[in-house]
């Protein structure tokens, strides 16, 4: 397959019927009986947009992993946010989780499997994140899968190659915008040259195996489990998948090759995650489901994203008449000595609208301002999140919900601005767009927190969930 634009149905059109049988249920069987916890490690919020009834820590320490560890779920999320900081950090980051999570386990004697959770399109802190990891657990692992299928964002891997959904075309992942990323960029959508790419030629394209889809759809689980026990020495292997039968099938055999003792380390999106936990699909959430006793106040709604969607989001929410919204502009807290004064401006405008009951949208500017140094656009981004936060952290009105658009917004919104320690994930109010329950610890307890993502859903998507909380 060559790296071309195309389509999900051009690309089935050659390819053998998905396997016959559902495994959903034999895999959360064997998931539950294994002992095994899936600890994932999110390198921002959105990892969570495909599970529920799952627990989201954003302390690691010790104390907190044992307790999650011993609790009745089969894995939980650890939110890093790691994306939003400089790869050294990102890596000592890691290594101390890993450290922490190697102790907790020790301790109270349960196994576990670690998922580095990452952008579907490709972009976040590799290979530096695995690299950390596995010196850190000190563990000789067999290999490392790398598996950026999302169904429901619309990434799908065939032939190696990675697609990224735009409308009814699917396009290599590097002929996206997402590729052009300033501080993650790319170069190649298959994935063997992409991780050559990215280990700056460590590892050699030609060495990086892979699970092909006529593998996963004529010798199902088995043949998965045969070429994974044959991978050894840290070997990386691509996943294909182009549905989530296709990735329970894969799991099916992952699981039966760790049975027997194989182990690996995972570099996957998100809808890996829910079937590696043998988690059946769940219907959206409704307002029923998130405000059973929604209380006072107005919602706020915190738009941090840039990317292009996000910004053709925020101008529907601002076109309903029932919404009001504060511009945060960049280019003043560019200039310190304005920094205070837009917070000041910004806060008294945010906390005026909410006592008057106004559902209220507080927004960066949209004209992207940047850097040609990597480093330089991250601390212009650290910049503009800290101001966020500090807006969040003077709220003085009650809320009946929160919505925070954007990956590292979100994140910091809720770890800086709201004090969560720990969330409870309920589902998703859309296709790929997580809600957490925020914990008794926070500033806002119990209130529905809407972690929505920078390039999923329509235009109108934010619109529909804030009239839908209305």
């Amino acid at each position: 397959m060559s790296n071309h634009r195309t389509s999900l149905s051009e690309l089935q059109k050659n390819l053998p019927e998905e396997w016959p049988h559902d495994l959903v249920a034999s895999n959360h069987e064997c998931v539950s009986t294994s002992g095994v916890k899936v600890v994932v490690l999110d390198d921002d919020p959105t990892g969570t947009q495909t599970v529920y009834d799952v627990g989201v820590l954003t302390d690691w320490t010790v104390k907190a992993l044992k307790a999650e560890l011993q609790n009745e779920q089969s894995g939980f999320y650890i939110l890093t946010n790691s994306r939003s900081v400089s790869s050294e950090s990102a890596r000592q980051m890691n290594r101390e989780i890993a450290r922490n999570l190697a102790a907790a386990a020790n301790e109270v004697g349960t196994g576990f499997a670690v998922v580095s959770r990452s952008d579907s399109t490709l972009r976040g802190h590799f290979p530096v994140e695995i690299d950390a990891l596995q010196a850190a657990l000190d563990t000789s692992f067999d290999g490392v899968l790398v598996i950026p299928f999302f169904l429901e964002g619309g990434r799908y891997t065939c032939c190696d190659v990675h697609y990224v959904a735009e409308g009814e075309q699917l396009v290599p992942a590097a002929e996206t915008p997402f590729a052009r990323d300033l501080v993650f960029g790319y170069q190649s959508s298959n994935l063997r040259s992409w991780v050559e790419e990215k280990t700056g030629g460590r590892i050699d394209q030609a060495d990086v195996a892979s699970i092909a889809l006529n593998d996963l759809r004529e010798g199902g689980p088995e043949k998965v489990a045969e070429q994974l026990l044959n991978v050894e020495g840290g070997r990386y292997c691509i996943v294909n998948a182009l549905s989530y039968r296709d990735m329970d099938v894969f799991v099916a055999g992952l699981l039966k090759a760790e049975a027997q003792g194989k182990r690996f380390l995972y570099r996957t999106a998100a809808s890996f995650v829910r079937s590696r936990l043998g988690m059946p699909g769940a219907p959206l959430l409704t307002a029923n489901d998130l405000l059973t006793d929604p209380g006072e106040g107005a919602g706020l709604t915190i738009v941090g994203s840039h990317v292009p969607l996000s910004t053709r989001q925020l101008q529907a929410l601002l076109d309903d008449p029932l919404v009001e919204g504060v511009e945060l502009d960049v280019a003043r807290l560019i200039h310190t000595e304005s920094v205070q004064g837009e917070v000041d401006r910004v806060s008294i405008a945010m906390n005026a609208a909410l006592k008057d009951g106004r559902d209220t949208a507080v927004y960066t500017s949209r004209k992207l301002i940047s850097d040609v140094n990597a480093d330089a656009n991250l601390e212009i981004g650290q910049l503009v999140s800290e101001s966020v936060v500090e807006i969040v952290r003077r709220i003085d009105q009650p809320l009946r919900y929160i919505v925070a658009k954007g990956g590292i917004t979100s994140s910091d919104v809720a770890v800086k601005g709201l004090d969560v320690k720990r969330a409870l994930v309920l589902g998703q109010i859309l296709p790929g767009v997580p809600v957490w329950r925020l914990g008794c610890e926070s500033r806002f307890p119990d209130v529905p927190y809407v972690v929505f993502p920078g390039n999923v859903g329509t235009e109108s998507s934010i619109a529909d969930v804030v009239q839908m909380l209305r």
